[in-house]
């Protein structure tokens, strides 16, 4: 039975062919496509709507050399936000719950954010190891420290995004397991235990989102570091 709870974050293949690709292209095809009038429908508008506030949002702590970095944000954005919220429906894989995936998201953007800021700014960027007024027997192992927070950023990123997502769909799984056993022998319990996922669902949801905003909000922060 334990296994079989962590058989949802197996990479599903057909045939030895593994699907994990076509879960990762799915959510492209539920954004609006491009036109010839203004407005199309009430759907597209709103998609609309909610990508240009996204835009504004993540766009808020960068200054102006960083809004070109706005279409890459935004696109990261939408892909973790739609694949995060699919993957809560029932019989479908999360390719963001792969800690190898969300590090593959991560590392790049974050080595390019750093590349901007030594290209740019070599003596900014290189001066966040060492804060100003250091005592001089500090200096060492501050910069080891700094060096390693520094380095260790994407690892965070992704091991945030995965143990999150991880963890939620292991408590709906493990809860939504007990009701139905339940349901047979304490059908009052099995009732109780129901709403708690009810719950525990709305707020996975919330969480879903929440973690999509908050990886590319740190890549953002990151960024504006660096410019």
């Amino acid at each position: 039975m334990n296994l079989n709870f962590f058989d949802q974050f197996s990479s599903p293949s057909l045939l030895g062919i593994p699907l994990i690709l076509i879960a990762m292209v799915f959510p492209a095809l539920l954004l609006p496509s491009p036109g010839n009038r203004w407005i199309n429908n009430r759907l597209s508008t709103l998609q609309l709507w909610f990508i240009n506030l996204i835009t504004k949002q993540l766009m808020i702590p960068l200054d102006k050399k960083g809004h070109k970095w706005a279409l890459i944000l935004t696109s990261l954005m939408m892909f973790l936000l739609l694949t995060n919220l699919l993957g809560l429906l029932p019989y479908t894989f999360t390719p963001t719950t792969q800690l190898s995936m969300n590090l593959a998201l991560a590392f790049p953007l974050w080595l390019a954010t750093l590349l901007t800021g030594l290209r740019n700014q070599p003596s900014v960027s290189l001066g966040h190891l060492l804060p100003e007024g250091t005592p001089t027997l500090l200096i060492p192992a501050l910069i080891l420290i700094e060096t390693t927070s520094l380095l260790i950023r994407p690892l965070a990123l992704g091991v945030r995004l995965t143990a999150n997502l991880t963890a939620g769909h292991l408590l709906i799984q493990l809860i939504s397991t007990a009701t139905t056993t339940l349901m047979t022998t304490m059908p009052v319990v099995s009732l109780l235990t129901l709403a708690v996922l009810l719950l525990l669902t709305i707020l996975e949801v919330a969480v879903a989102m929440i973690q999509a905003y908050v990886f590319v909000l740190l890549l953002s922060l990151y960024l504006q570091e660096n410019i």
